[in-house]
């Protein structure tokens, strides 16, 4: 019996929920862009964690397999959230998200 046979769905599941609600206040509530896309981030992961342990926990690897689509999704959306903060830097020299609340077309 090794260490993580001792944890539960719901230790999994908890912890996910925590990442994914971590994430969600940070990106409501802070305006800079870099810590948005970082919140992001934080919460992908806490989708992952509770693929995995679904997956887990139904002794399959369909929710493992999911990940790496999802990890695949979200190194794109890292890419190109950085090229776009970049050149909103260059624009205004700020990277506050209110600075850029009205846009002109």
């Amino acid at each position: 019996m090794t260490q993580l046979d001792s944890y539960t769905l719901a230790h999994f599941l908890l912890t996910s929920f925590a990442l994914f609600t971590l994430g969600m206040i940070g990106f409501l509530i802070r305006r800079n862009l870099i810590i948005m896309f970082l919140c992001t981030e934080l919460m992908f992961q806490g989708v992952v964690i509770a693929l995995v342990a679904f997956s887990r926990f139904h002794h399959n690897v369909t929710g493992q397999t999911f990940v790496i689509f999802v990890l695949t999704v979200a190194a794109a959306e890292a890419a190109l959230a950085l090229a776009l903060v970049v050149l909103l830097f260059r624009r205004k020299a700020t990277l506050d998200a209110s600075a850029w609340s009205s846009l002109k077309g």
